[in-house]
Order: structure tokens, then sequence, then C-alpha cells
């Protein structure tokens, strides 16, 4: 019994022992595991770092193109010297067919003008075809009118009116007005009243009048056939309109094309609103000038109501501007009728601006004043009579552009 006593004590010791170095290994190893945890998280959080904060030393080194390397100066040389020729074909090419995209923009334009007619008869239940024929119908009818109706008028008044201004300045110096004016000026109204008849009785003004790329033809042979062209452009371009953006849609990502369809919808709408507004405002502006010259019994009056109308396309300056045409072309018949006129004209374009203008106007987008003016002058300048009338249409177009797409961009930075 003694010594069976002994020898249990042992054995549990002895197991106590084993137990105890098993604990220790065991403490040992989950803080070895934990050391290596922390090291790996300080690692993973210094190559964050480092990903996020690079080093000029870490940074990759970018690769140039074989095109590019100044090592190789022919391929160099040879991609300037092609995108310089390319350029120079391009610009060529766009001198060439200044005409035929003078056409296609004066169509496209046109067309965008007819689209809210169009847009209002298929509201009334109309389908898109017979909306489309009947407003081409209309438009047919109209033209045919002015054809015959107006155009006959207006060239034997053109011949008139160059034939009489000879007799008309010979009168006016026999006025009081004119020695009035020459005791004011002295020779210097002669010079000037001769300078006015040469410009109105010399055919080449009329040729002069496009200006720019609008290069309307002398003969009246060129004018038809650019106005049959313009015509059938308009018809094609009304007729496929819906088709014509569905397809420029396709052109952008599919995630981006329900705001480009609103986009384009906005453009189309303020484009052929500024249009129609611009074609009854300037059809106002001829009933008004031929209105006055006929009670007033001013010469030319419906030469004077298509002058009005022509000019009065002009935004922002073109009644201003036919108003001193109108005014100057009385003085030389009526001086106290000439007044009574640029009164009265001058009262109905308060009228127009404050009135007429932001009821005809209220579907396109406002523009501010200045950019109007610096448009048209622009456009004038690089496209004639043509960037004059399309100056206010991009501009609406382009601040449609920023203020759907690249103020919002902005805004949503921080």
């Amino acid at each position: 019994m003694s010594t069976e006593e002994p020898s249990s004590s042992a054995s549990r010791d002895s197991g106590d022992s084993r137990a105890e170095s098993r604990a220790t290994r065991a403490a040992d190893d989950a803080e070895a595991a934990e050391i290596r945890a922390a090291d790996e998280a300080d690692d993973t959080a210094e190559a964050a770092e480092r990903a996020e904060h690079p080093s000029p030393a870490d940074a990759p080194t970018p690769r140039r193109s074989t095109w590019t390397r100044m090592d190789r100066p022919f391929r160099l040389g040879f991609l300037i010297t092609l995108g310089g020729l390319s350029a120079f074909l391009l610009a060529l090419a766009l001198t060439n067919l200044s005409t035929v995209l003078v056409y296609v923009a004066f169509a496209l334009f046109a067309a965008l003008g007819l689209n809210p007619a169009v847009r209002l008869l298929e509201r009334r239940g109309l389908s898109r075809g017979l909306s489309v024929a009947i407003v081409i119908v209309a438009l047919v009818v109209a033209v045919g009118l002015i054809l015959v109706m107006i155009v006959p008028v207006v060239v034997e008044q053109v011949s008139s009116f160059v034939k009489s201004v000879p007799q008309v300045i010979d009168d006016f110096m026999h006025t009081d007005l004119y020695l009035l004016l020459e005791k004011q000026f002295g020779d210097q109204i002669d010079s000037l009243l001769a300078d006015g008849e040469k410009l109105l009785t010399d055919g080449k003004t009329l040729t002069a009048l496009g200006g720019g790329a609008l290069k309307v033809g002398s003969s009246i042979a060129t004018g038809i056939s650019a106005f049959v062209i313009v015509f059938v452009l308009t018809l094609y371009f009304v007729v496929g309109l819906p088709g014509i953006i569905t397809s420029m849609l396709r052109l952008a990502p599919a995630r981006k094309r329900s705001q480009a369809r609103g986009i384009v919808e906005q453009i189309t709408e303020s484009v052929g609103g500024y249009v129609q507004g611009m074609v009854i405002l300037a059809f106002a502006n001829s009933m008004m000038a031929l209105v006055l010259y006929l009670l007033l019994g001013l010469p030319f009056p419906p030469l004077m109501a298509v002058v009005a109308f022509l000019v009065t396309l002009i935004p922002l300056v073109g009644p201003l501007l036919f108003l001193a045409i109108g005014t100057v072309v009385a003085v030389l018949a009526n001086p106290v009728n000439a007044l009574i006129f640029g009164v009265v004209y001058l009262v109905y374009i308060q009228i127009e601006a404050y009135v007429l203008t932001p009821k005809v106007m209220n579907r396109t987008v406002s523009v501010p004043g200045l950019l109007v003016v610096i448009g048209a002058l622009v456009g004038g300048t690089l496209l004639g009579l043509l960037g004059a009338l399309v100056a206010v249409p991009a501009t609406a177009s382009i601040l449609i552009v920023l203020n759907q797409i690249f103020i919002p961009r902005q805004d949503a930075r921080v």
C-alpha cells in the first residue's frame, strides 16, 4: 500500500507538468499568431497608403508610343505631316462644299421651324404622316401664292426704284431739309448722296448682300435651283426628322440615351420655336411697314414690306436696321412723313420687344442680349446672312447642353 501511493503521486505530478507545458506552448503560439496578424495588418495599411499616395519612385514609368518617340524622327515627322495634310484636305473640302452646307443648314432650320406645326396636328389626333402631308401642302400653297402674287410686284418695284433713284435724289436736293444739311455739312452731303446713288443703282450691290459663305448666284437660274434644292431638302427633313433623331441617339451610350433624348428634344423644340417665332415677328414687321407706307403715301410699299421681312429676320438688330433703311427711303420722298414713319415704327419696336416677343418666343431658351449681339456678329462674320440668322438658336443649343450636362457635373464635385 505504501509502495503504490508514491507511484501514483509521481504520475500525477508528471501529468500536471505536461499539461502545464502544453498550455504554455499554446499561449506562445497564440501570442505569435497575434504578432503575425498585427504585422500583416501593418503591411496592408502601408501598401494602401503607398497606393493612395505613391511616391515618385513607386510611380510606373509611362510607356511612350512608338510614333512619338524622339529617337524615331522619321515616324514623328510622318505623323506630323499626315496630320497637317489631313487638316488641309478637310478645310479644302469644307470650302468647296460651303454652298451645299448652306443649303443643308437652311433646309434643316426650315424643317425645325415646321416641326412644331406637325407636332400640333399630332396632338390633335392626326398621324405623323397625315400631319406632315397637311403642313407640306400648306407650305406649297403659301410658296406658290408668294411666287405668283408678290414676286412680280417686288421685281417691278425694284426696277422702278433703281430707275427713280436719280430723280428722287434730285428732288431731295431742292428741299429745305437738304439746304439745312448742306449748311451744316457742306460738300460732305453731296458726296454722301453721290455714293448712295451709286450704291443703289449698281447691279453688283444685290449680289454682294449674301456675304461670307452664302455666295448667292447672280443669275435667276442659280437662284431658282437653290430655292428648289432647299425646298426639297426641307421636305425630306420634315418627313425623316424622328428617324434622324433616333439614329443620332444610337450613337450615345445606352445608359445615357434617355438624357440625350431629353436634351435633343429641348434643342429641337427651342430651335423650332425660335424659327417659327422669328418668321411671325418678321411678318408682323413687314405688315407694319406696308401699312405705314400706304397710309403716309410713301413710295414702294410692297418692296419695303419685303425688305422689312428679310431684314428683321436678323435677331435684335434687324428692326433697328430696317428703321434706318425705311426712314432714309422715306426722307427722299417726304421728310415730314419720314419723321412720322420713324416715330411710329420706333414705338412699334418697343411694343414688339416688350409685348410680342415674350409671347411668341415663350418656348425658346432665354439667351442674354449680350450673347445675342456677340453671336450675331460672329455668325455674320463667318457665314454672312446665314450666320446672323442661326446665331441665336446655335447659342441657345449650347446653353442647353451646358445647363444639362456640364453644370450638373460641376455642381456634383466637392
